[in-house]
């Protein structure tokens, strides 16, 4: 493939892009999950500072009402040394880990909760759970992780996704990925959502499979099989997010140059993606999985306060809109 093919990154504009305050994304939707009832939440194995830290502040914002499952003496040890007051939060003892990750699963399952809180456990045993054949909390579709980024050079609230659940995701398994971003966006107010799926190019060729899977998700949201947003690719990064990177290559959509969900290949682009934009560009990252029958708060030691408090907002948000679109009984 020449290198004229290649996407035509501006390395050298002159113009700066326009900052954005700090924050301000995640403002907004702090600020709307405010403004509905606080969310029952099981929080797995919270035994650091960081993990227990995190829903303490979302509680006391009224977000969520956690509840609190792993070893309780760990957990007490924890709230002493960092000054951190949990005697409002119900405690759920189980001995390690692994069985705080079964107790969450089980008590989504029985209804005593509507959100999933990862704690200092790590990811993979918390998912371990989630998945589980018979006891899990698996649906018809396939789980998957966005992440919720405020990015203060760019205007939108950007989404990415599949960059932590989803290794090399073939075309249907992109299908769920790409609906349960878009459920995500819409559900948590932010309107129809104009999607990028991405590739190292903007054309489609033989050569990069992934520019052909791009084509085949735009079709078939032509088609009905993705609903809900306003899909566009094979699209680069320079011109899914830049008008005149879009403007130069002569591309012309509604999704072009003005993206607000970020479609990547497979998980090493997206996590690189998300971790570029976090360390050269100062954003902050909130993370949620779906798919399964709640949303699950995946939150990392690294993020920030606001980012943690976003992840529960969101993840509050899009239980509320389920809680509303479901069927009333009888």
């Amino acid at each position: 493939m020449s290198t004229e093919s290649v996407s035509d990154v501006a390395l050298f504009r002159t113009s700066s892009p326009t900052a954005h305050r700090a924050g301000a994304k995640y403002d907004g939707l702090i600020a709307k999950a405010k403004s509905v009832s606080a969310v029952k939440t099981i929080v797995v194995h919270p035994c650091d500072e960081t993990s227990l830290r995190g829903p303490i502040e979302a509680a006391e914002a009224g977000i969520i009402v956690p509840i609190l499952v792993g070893p309780a003496t760990k957990i007490t040890a924890v709230a002493r040394e960092h000054k951190l007051d949990i005697s409002k939060f119900e405690i759920v003892n189980v001995p390690h880990s692994e069985a705080a990750a079964a107790k969450a699963v089980e008590l989504v399952r029985e209804a005593k909760g509507e959100l999933l809180m990862k704690g200092s456990l790590h990811t993979d045993e918390l998912m371990r759970a989630v998945t589980a054949s018979a006891t899990g909390l698996r649906t018809g579709r396939r789980i998957s992780h966005v992440f919720v980024m405020d990015v203060p050079t760019y205007a939108e609230t950007l989404f990415i996704t599949d960059a932590a659940i989803n290794i090399f995701p073939d075309l249907d398994v992109k299908r769920d990925i790409v609906q349960n971003a878009i459920d995500l966006y819409t559900q948590t107010g932010l309107g129809t959502p104009r999607v990028a799926i991405l590739s190292a190019v903007e054309t489609v060729t033989s050569k990069i499979p992934s520019t052909i899977e791009a084509a085949a998700l735009c079709k078939m949201a032509d088609r009905g099989q993705i609903t809900g947003g306003i899909l566009d690719g094979p699209l680069a990064f320079d011109n899914a997010i830049d008008p005149e990177s879009a403007r130069i290559k002569g591309i012309q959509s509604a999704v072009a140059g003005k993206a607000q969900i970020l479609v990547v290949p497979d998980l090493e682009a997206g996590n690189m993606l998300a971790k570029n934009l976090v360390l050269l560009a100062k954003a902050d990252a909130a993370g949620i999985v779906l798919g399964a029958r709640v949303p699950i708060v995946l939150t990392s030691r690294a993020d920030s306060v606001r980012g943690r408090m976003a992840s529960c907002a969101v993840a509050v948000l899009y239980a509320e809109a389920r809680r509303r679109a479901a069927p009333l009984p009888g």
